[in-house]
């Protein structure tokens, strides 16, 4: 029988066929392969980056070759250090090694302004002093060709000496540009004479105030790939029409050099980007949203920002996951955040050992707890860590007269079928002993503030009782956890759900912030906790990133947060057991 040939994306069967034909190196050498994933550092890692850090990363390890981290620092005006540090610490935490140092375009700055002296030189770019509105508007649009800068046709000499002058602060910001001459009527509108230098007096966090002009995107980009030796420079597909540019500015450089002087060409290649459902990935609407205070920073968990998933409880793994289920195409699409979802669902069913947890308590009495005699007794119950996985080892807990069980788990009057507990039903509590409802009491208001059992001293851990007389097995079919009163500790509980409640937020309105979720946190301060898990035990996983994760019991996945103390623990709901999204039909 054939065997089944592995699926491998256009990028891969790309990269392939440049080892084959020794586009790079020698025919077949595989560690030639340099990837580069290259940020701004002007926000917080978000959700898309993770592809393109997944992808370029992987492929470097895929082939035996390199990875460079390079920031893309030529816009000190929004660019910080906390941004820096930051990114680098959400790219460990995905596992996406770097080779060598971290590396950053002002690195560069000496090389790009020599560089662009030679365009100069050659008569391929000059010195314009028209204003961003006189330049927008002379590019002129799809239809009609633009009009030359009235600056266009300076001497070299004095496109040289005005260069030198903007890089040493004599002249204001936006009082001049340095432009490619290329061809202002070009149906490419990045070709009709794009801007490579634009004056900014404002102090760089590398660099301080030694320059006083910084290299715009399309002129760093390729000449940072240069320098570094990359050779397949992977950006999302806005880019694809950038690439002639890209490829023009290190023609122009290499234009009129010997082989020996020619600097390095990279291969620039587009893929589609990571869009997902229920959010917005601009930086301009995250930093919106930090600064007027409709969440708690960049690292808030209901951000779309690594940071924030980091926070929720979300694994590096899941990531990597939802990157190898979307895969690699050329076609712009949305993804359902559910799939993101399903992926750190699947994973934490597999990692996280299981806890009880009581989120909206209300008292369980069993009345017939002290018919032996001894009401204040208590009994030790084994109960699994995790019910698929006996590595995970077991916990005791105590199980004694009064429990707390979820409000949500007792009913006046119940429906047919509600399984769980009302006068004259019966129900398992995991682990621990089979109870039927007789009474319950309830405040002024009507709330209930305890539910009265007798519990069957037969049904101990939850088994089933023994036959009757006719070989019959009493049964039920509902099953709630629990807690003992006195083995149970305050908790604050952080209930996060989606940001916004538009799939495509701001579609309609033109305002993403017309479809926040007013659902998107619910704090819960009175929370009940197993008190053993407080510390953390030897049934936990080494999570590597030293974050606790649970599945609590019928409830959800929940991460411990940084918040946490002493005097109380914060956890953050990662995600419900299911999809509660698909069963509102939102």
């Amino acid at each position: 029988m054939t065997e089944a040939v592995e699926s491998r994306h256009f990028i891969q069967q790309l990269i392939d066929s440049d080892i084959e034909s020794g586009q790079w190196g020698a025919p077949g050498d595989r560690s030639v392969v340099t990837t580069r994933f290259p940020p701004e550092p002007n926000g917080y890692l978000h959700l898309g980056h993770t592809k393109a850090i997944i992808l370029n990363c992987g492929l470097a390890r895929e082939y035996g070759g390199k990875f460079y981290l390079r920031f893309d620092d030529t816009n000190p005006a929004k660019e910080e250090q906390e941004f820096v540090d930051s990114i680098k610490s959400d790219i460990e935490w995905l596992g996406a090694e770097w080779d060598g140092d971290v590396k950053f375009a002002s690195d560069y700055f000496e090389h790009m302004y020599a560089w662009a002296i030679e365009l100069i030189e050659k008569g391929l770019a000059y010195v314009d002093d028209q204003s961003v509105e006189e330049i927008r508007a002379g590019r002129g649009n799809l239809k009609d060709g633009g009009k030359a800068s009235p600056f266009r046709d300076r001497s070299v000499e004095e496109n040289k000496d005005l260069f030198a002058r903007m890089k040493a602060g004599e002249f204001e910001n936006g009082s001049k540009v340095l432009r490619a001459k290329i061809d202002m009527n070009s149906p490419n509108m990045n070709l009709r004479d794009p801007l490579i230098y634009r004056i900014v007096n404002v102090t760089h966090h590398r660099t301080g105030d030694t320059w006083h002009i910084y290299p715009m995107y399309d002129w760093a980009h390729g000449l940072e790939d240069s320098i570094e030796g990359v050779t397949h420079s992977l950006c999302t597909l806005e880019f694809e029409d950038h690439r002639p540019l890209y490829d023009w500015f290190i023609d122009a450089i290499n234009q009129g050099r010997s082989d020996e002087e020619q600097i390095h060409h990279p291969q620039q290649t587009e893929f589609s980007r990571l869009a997902l459902s229920y959010t917005n990935m601009s930086k301009r609407y995250m930093r919106q949203l930090v600064d007027e205070n409709h969440v708690h920073g960049w690292d808030d968990p209901r951000m779309i920002t690594v940071a924030g998933f980091r926070r929720r409880g979300y694994t590096p793994e899941s990531f990597w996951m939802l990157a190898s289920d979307v895969g690699i195409t050329k076609f712009n699409a949305i993804v359902d955040f559910s799939r993101l979802e399903n992926m750190v669902r699947e994973d934490l069913n597999k990692r996280a050992p299981r806890a009880m947890a009581v989120l909206d308590p209300i008292k369980l009495v069993i009345t017939n707890w002290g018919d032996g005699g001894d009401e204040d007794r208590l009994e030790s119950m084994e109960v699994p860590n995790h019910p698929q996985d006996e590595s995970f080892g077991s916990r005791t807990v105590q199980f004694g007269k009064e429990l707390w069980i979820e409000r949500g788990d007792f009913m006046i009057d119940p429906p047919k079928k509600f399984f769980r507990l009302g006068i004259g039903r019966e129900v398992r509590l995991r682990s621990g002993y089979w109870v039927k409802c007789h009474d319950f009491k309830a405040d002024a208001d009507g709330n209930v503030t305890e539910v009265h059992c007798t519990y069957d001293p037969s049904t101990r851990g939850g088994n089933n009782p023994p036959a009757d007389e006719e070989g019959k097995v009493r049964k039920v079919k509902g099953t709630i956890h629990w807690l003992n009163v006195n083995d149970a500790i305050d908790v604050e509980v952080r209930m996060f759900d989606r940001l916004y409640m538009a799939e495509r937020p701001g579609k309609k309105s033109g305002d993403h912030l017309d479809d926040l979720n007013p659902d998107s946190l619910t704090v819960i301060s009175n929370a009940k906790f197993e008190s053993g898990l407080v510390d953390r035990g030897p049934q936990e996983p080494a999570w590597g990133d030293g974050i606790r994760r649970f599945q609590f019991e019928r409830t959800g996945y929940f991460c411990e947060d940084g918040d946490s103390s002493a005097q109380k623990l914060v956890f953050n709901r990662t995600a419900s057991l299911r999809d509660s999204w698909a069963k509102q039909g939102r």
